[in-house]
């Protein structure tokens, strides 16, 4: 079990935990695909997302965008199909429309009054800075994979963390909705985790590859960890 009273800071993934990124990306890449006679389920689509995505965040880093430009042009190498220069940005593009679930800005302002709060995510600055206004709180520090050149499960995302946090591990709690990306690297570390499972009752991985581990706590959602860890303490 974890101890609330003992963290001092909970630091977030943003992608798949705060904002709802796979109807995000759901809303991007559909168009995408019918405009080249392509009508894919949903499951089917994200897996592909999620793949591609890790595939080339593996290789050199390059900015979060260009990455995003890179899936693109592997759903159309997948589907052989050749994306217009117009459709080639367009995902990426699209994270400035992406919204937060309905919990999580309520839930962010409350868990705001009891411990300071940061981003770990793997993204741009200036596209973060787009969801940063969705989201409505202000974080006490924000790391991207931009400012230190890496995209998680890389552990140098969370020691940068460490570093800019400047506290022990064992105040520090992580939350995410991923367990490739967030909670086995945390807890490799020294972090206690949260598991977000926005999936619950849901079929299929979605935007999520198939690996397993367990976080110290699992919650459906971030209201329900507000309403455990601040009535922990009130």
């Amino acid at each position: 079990m974890i101890n609330f009273e003992q963290s001092k800071v909970l630091t977030f993934d943003c992608y798949g935990t705060l904002i709802d990124w796979e109807s995000g990306v759901l809303a991007a890449l559909k168009p995408l695909l019918s405009a080249h006679g392509y009508d894919l389920d949903d499951e089917e689509i994200l897996q592909f997302f999620a793949e591609f995505e890790a595939e080339i965040q593996k290789g050199e880093y390059r900015k979060y965008q260009e990455v995003l430009t890179r899936v693109v042009q592997k759903f159309g190498e997948q589907f052989n199909f050749a994306p217009t220069n117009e459709e080639l940005p367009s995902l990426a593009n699209s994270i400035r429309h992406w919204l937060p679930f309905p919990d999580t800005v309520e839930a962010l302002k409350a868990l705001k009054k009891k411990y300071k709060l940061a981003i770990i995510s793997n993204v741009d600055d200036n596209l973060f800075a787009f969801s940063a206004q969705h989201l409505e709180v202000e974080f006490d520090w924000i790391i991207t994979a931009e400012q230190v050149k890496s995209y998680k499960p890389a552990l140098n995302n969370f020691k940068v963390a460490i570093e800019r946090i400047k506290l022990p591990q064992e105040q520090i709690l992580h939350v995410a909705c991923s367990i490739y990306h967030d909670i086995i690297p945390a807890q490799s570390l020294g972090i206690s985790t949260v598991w977000v499972n926005r999936r619950a009752g849901k079929e299929g991985l979605g935007a999520n590859l198939p690996v397993e581990a367990q976080a110290d706590l699992e919650v459906p959602d971030l209201h329900t960890l507000a309403v455990l860890s601040i009535g922990s303490g009130n």
